[in-house]
């Protein structure tokens, strides 16, 4: 609570970028001078890139009905985590973000206002809004706003999920397009994470996936159109522990401790577990060790190896869309940073990250699947990768000629970043 209070409240702060020490400076950054840019982006709309800040700025937008583990809690109760998105942002990938918090619950009122705020951004994370509204929001902003727009609780998600599925099998010697996976949950989180890692590789016939009333089946009376896309049709198959026996993946993105230990036991041989439920996963990682000593576990937690953390994609994402000013967020784009996020874990770590995680072993493995946060060639490795995919898929409105020259730009921010841990 400390950190949050003192000594300002909040996290972020606004700083001026121009001179402000003189009358002539105010005359250029206000009255007069300030008619001048605003005549030439009246002309051709695309110069408020060249004149303003637009082309550097995400807004991080909630309603606040799905915060983290807290439910439906407001909009103001949310700030506080846009503030920290906000930050994330910024030290990571060098993003001006603002957080709107807004107080509207009816999806296409949230379109509405959302849509008419997009001129100010160069870019739109929204977050923690509740399923199935969040799908209705953001595919009513993605194909109108002509700017990336991009639901970090599902696809920011789904891009760790996927960079993570794509080392542990690795790890565990398995081909993609062979395994069987069970999904438990069926909100936002869980159908951005089954798209992808299909889109992966993954079969669509070998997923099943489950919610609260067990497996999702196609013979069920009542169905969401995205639950209905993982619908299974396989006989024998009602409940999660049918869905987990033989299968070489559980994806968890549910509750706590719904995955027993006969479960786990009932899993292929050298299974890899996601138990991504937060605070407390869908099964303990000593019960789970304690069970299958050929297993790679993952969790949401920070205080355990190989945890799914968002903070791996979304700064580097963004900072790629927007480098070339991306019209949205292709499903190419999701797929490259997984694959470079992927690359880069299996890469090894150098001494400068090393130092900032003492104690921990930071070697290519099933203790390690995925970089650490603060692992700085993220953006050089992402954001790259993110570009070309924008450019191939052709959403990138202004082309990255040369990707080499862009790696050292970005490396130049990291350098920059590295100093100033160093001397805090």
């Amino acid at each position: 609570m400390a950190y949050h209070r003192f000594p300002r409240p909040g996290k972020i702060e606004t700083v001026p970028t121009k001179p402000f020490d003189t009358p002539d400076d105010l005359s250029l950054a206000y009255s007069p001078g300030v008619a001048f840019p605003c005549l030439e982006i009246a002309a051709n709309r695309n110069d408020v890139y060249k004149y303003t800040g637009r082309g550097n700025i995400v807004a991080v937008i909630s309603n606040g009905t799905a915060v983290l583990g807290l439910g439906n809690i407001g909009p103001e109760a949310a700030k506080p985590v846009m503030e920290g998105k906000a930050l994330l942002f910024k030290i990571f990938a060098g993003i001006d973000a603002v957080d709107l918090e807004i107080n509207e619950k009816d999806p296409r009122r949230m379109v509405e206002i959302v849509r008419s705020l997009a001129p100010s951004f160069g870019g739109i994370n929204l977050e923690d809004i509740k399923a199935p509204e969040c799908f209705e929001i953001e595919n009513g902003l993605v194909d109108s706003c002509g700017i990336p727009v991009m639901h970090d609780d599902q696809h920011g998600t789904a891009v760790i999920v996927g960079a993570a599925l794509i080392n542990a099998l690795l790890v565990q010697n398995k081909r993609i397009e062979d395994v069987r996976v069970a999904v438990n949950g069926a909100g936002a989180a869980a159908i951005a994470c089954t798209r992808l890692i299909c889109r992966l590789g993954v079969r669509h016939e070998n997923v099943v996936m489950c919610d609260s009333k067990g497996a999702v089946r196609a013979d069920r009376q009542i169905l969401t159109p995205q639950k209905a896309e993982f619908a299974t049709s396989r006989t024998g198959v009602e409940t999660l522990a049918d869905a987990v026996r033989g299968a070489d993946v559980f994806l968890g993105l549910s509750v706590a401790d719904v995955l027993t230990p006969d479960m786990l036991a009932s899993m292929a041989e050298r299974p890899v577990v996601f138990a991504l439920a937060n605070p407390n996963p869908e099964i303990a990682r000593d019960k789970a060790l304690a069970t299958r000593r050929d297993l790679v576990y993952a969790t949401g937690r920070s205080d355990y190896p190989n945890q799914i953390n968002n903070v791996l994609g979304f700064p580097y994402i963004f900072r790629g869309a927007l480098d070339c000013r991306a019209s949205r967020i292709s499903e190419e784009m999701k797929v490259a940073a997984a694959n470079a996020i992927a690359e880069l874990a299996r890469r090894p770590v150098p001494a400068s990250v090393r130092r900032l995680y003492p104690g921990e072993h930071l070697a290519f493995g099933a203790e390690y699947i995925l970089p650490k946060p603060y692992d700085h060639r993220l953006l050089t490795s992402v954001s790259p990768a993110v570009v070309r995919a924008a450019m191939e898929s052709g959403v990138a409105q202004v082309p990255v000629d040369d990707l080499e020259a862009y790696g050292r730009r970005l490396s130049r921010f990291v350098g920059a970043t590295l100093k100033r841990i160093r001397h805090q």
